[in-house]
């Protein structure tokens, strides 16, 4: 019953005030203005600050427009007198007891009498109309500035908006334009070059043996010229200095700079360094330079010292200058056009002169390698393209339009009259399509090297004695993959050896030891003079033709004294077309790689686990083909180095302690 009075209490009220709302319309605008204006002075003081200076300026402010706005509340309440009785009648209903509720602005209780103030509280706190209701009430006294100021607004932001979007249309272009000019990524669009690279292998191969229809390049990068030494640096001889002349001073840095390497203290690398040297000094120096043993070239060498650690504590900046000159002459020397397309060039500077070291105890270490100039040069290039320039004042020796051969520069070393080459790189197509036959060739091998295998086998037993000596290195070189060894002149090269040429000093034989049966233990020097070792159990077939093939010879006698190389592949190329003994060591070197990548890698493993694997099985080929790299010569004193860095354990022993 309470909440049903309640109920008719409030309907009659609420007919009240809307009957007598036109009879007392000016009093209660002044009193409802006058509320609601100390109601949003009160919001503004809890908001902002509540220091006294603040009050005061707000009550001032609040009796200066209360006198202005009049038509403002009036046209506020015609706007919203609909919404009002809304949530007027919820309001009244919102309470549990059926009393209305006294809704409360800040922590202040609002009047009862007011039956509108729920709805104007409600409306204030709205987000949806806090910002106009804001705009109408500070702007009361600018009536039209408002809108002006929300369409200067509304222009600025469409505006500023317009060229944001304009900025980031033009961004994008602007990076991808620096991308293709800027330095380092010009570098990075360099690299995904090999991505769009010429796809050769999906072209048709000419048939007329030639190797390309169109070759332009620059020519080859000479090296500099020799800068003298500062005449503070002296030469001295018999312990008095002495001035050389440039030809002659040249040739002696060239010995100053090896002074502490191990070369300069061979007997063989002196004589022929000073043998050569005197070729390179006037009449008066060779009357006085005799002996090398009194030649002093300590300052010498300490001075080129200076200049390496010089460059070595070189200024970010002065490596950057060198880098980028290197890159400069790389990209103007380092490529080639054939046939319309842009391939990298091997090596195209020409190699500086100095003194010729070689493989191992080389009978020519020591001699001066001699200046390569335009004059030595051979050109190849088409006849259509635009020639390389020989440096001001010089000639070439001779250009070529030879388009069966690969090269692109030639000359002659004077040192054993080899001709030296400058190529193509190994990525490019001449060199892909050399090792695609090399391969293609080990691949026909696989389809019949069963059959060859059988019939060496049988030839083990001949009655010939050539053919014996011939089934037997087709076995070390198939089971081994040995080198076959190429014939050369004696006291012109290093004393290395292959299959073909192995001496009897070379090899032992064990009918037993270890454990094993018919050992034999190769020790010779390979190709660049890499001792091979290594001590393997063959078949007795094979033992007791070796036993037979040493009777009766020396140790600097042959081995295979009835066979060479060109006996061996001439019966290779009867057995199949293409083979020679090289091929067995790719085939074998493939297959040796595929059986350990079966054997080491799972699907299941990471990229590092595949990678690790990839390595053991490549290790493993190395093994098969003696592929290791000498110790270097300085090896033994980097060591004795490292020994001494190391702090003794000894010393950091307690008293008794061993």
């Amino acid at each position: 019953m309470s909440g049903d009075h309640g109920h008719k209490d409030s309907q009659s009220d609420c007919g009240y005030r809307l009957n007598d709302s036109h009879k007392h319309k000016d009093k209660h605008k002044d009193k409802e203005r006058k509320h609601k204006d100390h109601k949003k002075d009160k919001e503004r003081e809890k908001s902002k600050c509540t220091n006294s200076e603040y009050k005061d300026f707000s009550e001032k402010k609040h009796k200066d427009k209360v006198k202005h706005k009049d038509g403002s509340l009036e046209r506020h309440k015609d706007k919203h007198k609909d919404k009002e009785k809304r949530r007027e009648e919820k309001i009244k209903f919102s309470s549990v007891d059926g009393k209305p509720k006294k809704e409360k602005e800040n922590g202040f209780a609002s009047p009862p009498r007011f039956k509108s103030e729920p709805e104007n509280d409600d409306f204030y706190h709205s987000p949806k109309h806090e910002k106009s209701l804001k705009r109408d009430r500070d702007d009361d006294d600018y009536d039209f500035k408002p809108k002006k100021i929300k369409i200067e607004n509304e222009k600025k932001a469409k505006k500023r908006k317009q060229e944001e979007d304009e900025e980031e249309d033009i961004k994008p272009k602007k990076k991808t334009k620096d991308k293709k000019g800027g330095e380092g990524d010009g570098k990075k669009k360099a690299k995904k070059e090999p991505e769009e690279k010429w796809k050769w292998w999906e072209e048709e191969r000419y048939t007329d043996g030639s190797k390309w229809r169109f070759l332009e390049h620059k020519g080859p990068v000479f090296a500099p010229p020799y800068e003298p030494l500062p005449s503070k640096v002296k030469f001295y001889y018999d312990g008095k200095p002495m001035k050389l002349s440039a030809p002659a001073e040249e040739v002696a840095t060239f010995f100053a700079k090896m002074l502490d390497h191990e070369y300069t203290t061979k007997d063989i690398f002196r004589k022929n360094f000073f043998k050569d040297w005197r070729k390179e000094m006037t009449s008066e120096e060779k009357s006085k330079i005799t002996d090398l043993n009194k030649c002093d070239f300590t300052e010498m060498s300490d001075y080129f010292k200076v200049q390496s650690e010089a460059r070595k504590q070189m200024s970010k900046e002065e490596k950057q200058k060198i880098k980028e000159e290197n890159e400069r002459i790389l990209q103007e020397y380092g490529f080639c056009v054939m046939d319309n397309h842009r391939e990298r060039i091997g090596n195209f500077r020409i190699e500086p002169p100095g003194l010729f070291r070689g493989r191992g105890d080389h009978p020519k270490m020591g001699m001066l390698k001699r200046r390569i100039r335009p004059e030595d040069i051979i050109i190849n290039c088409s006849k259509d393209s635009k020639h390389p320039k020989p440096p001001p004042g010089t000639k070439w020796k001779e250009v070529r339009h030879d388009n069966k051969v690969t090269w692109l520069v030639s000359w002659t070393e004077n040192i054993q009259g080899s001709i030296k080459y400058i190529m193509l790189n190994p990525s490019s197509r001449i060199k892909g399509e050399k090792d695609w036959q090399k391969y293609e060739t080990a691949r026909r091998l696989k389809k019949c090297v069963d059959r060859l295998r059988s019939q060496y086998r049988d030839d083990w037993k001949s009655k010939e004695m050539r053919i014996r000596q011939r089934a037997v290195a087709l076995y070390f070189i198939d089971k081994l993959a040995l080198r076959a060894g190429n014939e050369k002149e004696e006291g012109e090269t290093a004393d290395t050896v292959g299959c073909c040429s192995l001496r009897v000093e070379h090899i032992k034989l064990y009918p037993e030891i270890d454990g094993q049966e018919f050992v034999v233990e190769f020790d010779f020097l390979g190709k660049d003079s890499i001792r091979y070792y290594n001590k393997i159990p063959v078949e007795k077939r094979v033992f007791k033709n070796l036993q037979l093939f040493l009777e009766n010879k020396q140790p600097e006698d042959d081995l295979f004294d009835r066979l060479n190389t060109s006996i061996l592949n001439k019966h290779l190329q009867e057995l199949m077309d293409g083979l020679t003994a090289k091929v067995f060591r790719t085939y074998n070197a493939s297959i040796t790689l595929q059986q350990q990548l079966k054997e080491l890698t799972s699907p299941e493993e990471n990229i590092p686990a595949k990678i690790l694997s990839y390595n053991r099985a490549n290790r493993a080929v190395a093994i098969l083909c003696n592929h290791q790299r000498a110790p270097p010569k300085t090896f033994e004193k980097s060591m004795q180095n490292l020994q001494t860095k190391m702090p003794r354990r000894t010393s950091s022993l307690m008293p008794g302690e061993s």
